[in-house]
């Protein structure tokens, strides 16, 4: 095996030069800098990340907890962030809570006795004993997507988006529009989102129906299956013209429904989603939804656990841009 005290001796520098060059800490000449480079290459050496843990107090390792491992949304938020802790020479370790809040609170446990440099939470329930564990936490740590107290917290602008929303249904003529969400234990999507969509139909002197309004177990297809059957039933006679979905998922599975009914979209009801999930554009009739960009909010927040660690100072709050693409299903 190669070791440090080789690559020294190949490329005919001190091992000090070595290390500098591998740790781009410390002056080393462009020339030498390629030089072992190159020899570095050619050996396929890999310093020891134990020695260099113990030599920066650093583990290299920067934590990510998902909500859901396996949708777009958690995806491209990774794909964000590891493009940019990557160039730092950071790794990521990810975990998933598979939408279970006891998990959150176990993953910061366990990413906390990893030695972890930073931890990143995509939270969605929160609740007490989880703002009791972040309180306790020795290391970086930023929240995205909901904002919690004392936490550097990256969130989507939700309210401005789901006026937004609400609002294009009104411009298209709707009076009567429905709305399908999750429990308000989940601030940003459960709450917010809600809460957008009643100022704006209030404002604009329209109705709110109980029986327009489903909140769904999930995110899921199925969930927004069963909310539209739920909405459809409790509402005979007096049936909503629009749905507003508060995930594109649940929106697809509301769609799903209303086609299997008979109901034409959006000639007997109009849908909308959030998410911009790349099936909106492609079922039929394509979807109407906000795309948050959830890629560049990884990049975002990615770029500001970096300022963390280097002991900059940051802001407590970023609030992420949105953009609203109107499709056929409107």
């Amino acid at each position: 095996m190669t070791t440090i005290n080789d690559i020294a001796k190949m490329a005919n520098v001190s091992r000090t030069t070595v290390s500098r060059a591998l740790n781009n800490n410390g002056y080393v000449s462009e020339d030498v800098r390629k030089r072992i480079m190159k020899i570095v290459e050619e050996t396929g050496y890999m310093p020891s990340v134990s020695a260099q843990s113990l030599r920066t107090k650093r583990s290299g390792v920067i934590g990510i907890i998902l909500p859901k491992i396996s949708t777009e949304t958690s995806s491209r938020v990774v794909k964000g962030i590891n493009e940019v802790v990557s160039k730092e020479g950071f790794q990521i370790l990810l975990t998933d809570t598979e939408l279970n809040p006891k998990k959150e609170v176990e993953y910061i446990r366990l990413l906390q006795s990893r030695q972890v440099d930073g931890i990143i939470l995509l939270a969605t329930n929160v609740n007490k004993e989880l703002l009791n564990v972040i309180n306790d936490v020795k290391v970086p740590f930023i929240s995205l997507g909901q904002e919690l107290p004392n936490v550097t917290s990256v969130v989507y602008d939700d309210y401005h988006a789901a006026c937004d929303m609400t609002n294009l249904f009104i411009q298209r003529g709707h009076e009567k529009i429905a709305f399908i969400g999750v429990g308000e234990e989940d601030p940003a999507v459960g709450h917010t989102r809600k809460q957008a969509y009643l100022d704006t139909l209030q404002k604009n002197g329209l109705t709110v129906k109980d029986e327009w309004i489903h909140e769904g177990g999930d995110f899921s297809i199925e969930s927004g299956y069963e909310s539209m059957k739920q909405i459809l039933k409790k509402s005979q006679g007096n049936l909503p013209t629009a749905t507003f979905a508060v995930t594109d998922r649940m929106a697809v599975g509301a769609m799903e429904y209303l086609k299997e009914q008979g109901y034409n979209i959006p000639g007997d009801m109009a849908i909308s989603g959030i998410g911009a999930a790349v099936m909106s554009a492609y079922i039929t009739p394509s979807l109407t939804t906000i795309d948050y960009n959830n890629k560049e909010a990884g990049r975002i927040t990615a770029r500001l656990m970096l300022d963390k660690l280097n002991n900059k100072n940051v802001s407590e709050k970023s609030t992420l841009s949105y953009r609203l693409i109107s499709r056929d299903s409107v």
